[in-house]
């Protein structure tokens, strides 16, 4: 790359952003790609002490944020020369790949002690191989993708699942309070996105889920909007299929485990409900695969042994 020749001269240890004493909050901190959600994390940073740089491909997307404070840069590697912290919300890899690693990208610039922040959803291979690239330049990479969508964003209570080293991920943690109010470090480089991958599994699969028990409340004459409104007020209760998640392992559970009773009710209530579930399909004509697979599988699933038995 063309900027691999400066690589000497950006190591100077009297670099403001690297300066004993110095902590998060003196660095500016720069946000690139002002997209739904990037647009709101940006928003909450205003009020950074060091003060907020900004950078989209779009100069338009800049003009609000520059209107209440912001700089603006004209490029990622403009950007990095003023930022030390750097937040990264494009679309997809090749993009992170072109502002982190292209002619005018972040490594071009960024001076040794920056932490580079990716909140888009990348591949796992993508932000190991990103960290490797950036380790000879002093950078560190924290793959860092949100939940919780603009909304989130908007209020400040996004989720940040974050790989990386841990100094660099305590770097981060006062620019990411103005806009997220839960941060897990998963590991090293890579499990972020790993995490992030997992979490959406969830999400989608029960997209579907959803359209399935939709189907079976419409055959059934049900109003799906006022359905739907049950289903959000309930789960705003409960926690939705996340309530179940509180064991640090899928194995089978030992027969003294204190959630077996806890969940040992979940089974029973979910035998009987995807049972009834799928006698009305039947009588209806409505297919309920995920219904029938979840029937099959949910003793296993909640780490239980069979129904009526103290197997682990």
């Amino acid at each position: 790359m063309d900027h691999r020749a400066d690589l000497q001269r950006r190591r100077r240890s009297d670099h403001p952003f690297l300066s004993a004493g110095k902590v998060a909050h003196m660095t500016p901190v720069g946000f690139i790609g002002l997209g739904q959600i990037g647009t709101e994390m940006a928003r909450r940073l205003l009020d950074w002490p060091a003060g907020l740089v900004v950078h989209d491909a779009r100069p338009e997307a800049m003009t609000p944020l520059t209107d209440a404070g912001a700089e603006a840069a004209s490029s990622p590697r403009d950007l990095a020369e003023r930022a030390g912290i750097i937040s990264v919300m494009v679309r997809d890899d090749a993009q992170v790949d072109e502002v982190l690693a292209g002619p005018s990208g972040i490594l071009a610039s960024a001076s040794p002690g920056a932490v580079v922040a990716i909140h888009s959803t990348i591949t796992d291979a993508t932000a190991e191989r990103l960290a490797g690239l950036a380790q000879p330049y002093g950078v560190s990479i924290v793959d860092a993708p949100v939940s919780g969508g603009a909304v989130g964003a908007q209020h400040g209570t996004l989720a940040v699942l974050a790989g990386g080293g841990a100094e660099a991920i305590e770097r981060c943690r006062a620019p990411f309070g103005h806009w997220a109010n839960h941060v897990m470090h998963a590991g090293p480089p890579g499990a972020g996105t790993r995490a992030k991958v997992a979490r959406n599994l969830l999400h989608f699969v029960a997209f579907s889920a959803a359209a399935e028990a939709q189907r079976l409340a419409e055959a059934a004459g049900i109003d799906l909007t006022e359905l739907g409104a049950v289903v959000r007020h309930s789960d705003a209760v409960t926690g939705g299929p996340g309530a179940i998640m509180l064991r640090p392992t899928t194995a089978p559970m030992a027969a003294d485990d204190g959630l077996r009773p806890i969940l040992g009710h979940a089974r029973d209530l979910g035998t009987k409900d995807l049972g009834l579930a799928i006698e009305l399909g039947d009588r209806l004509g409505v297919e309920l695969p995920l219904a029938r697979h979840a029937l099959d599988n949910l003793e296993s699933d909640l780490g239980l042994g069979k129904p009526g038995t103290e197997e682990a």
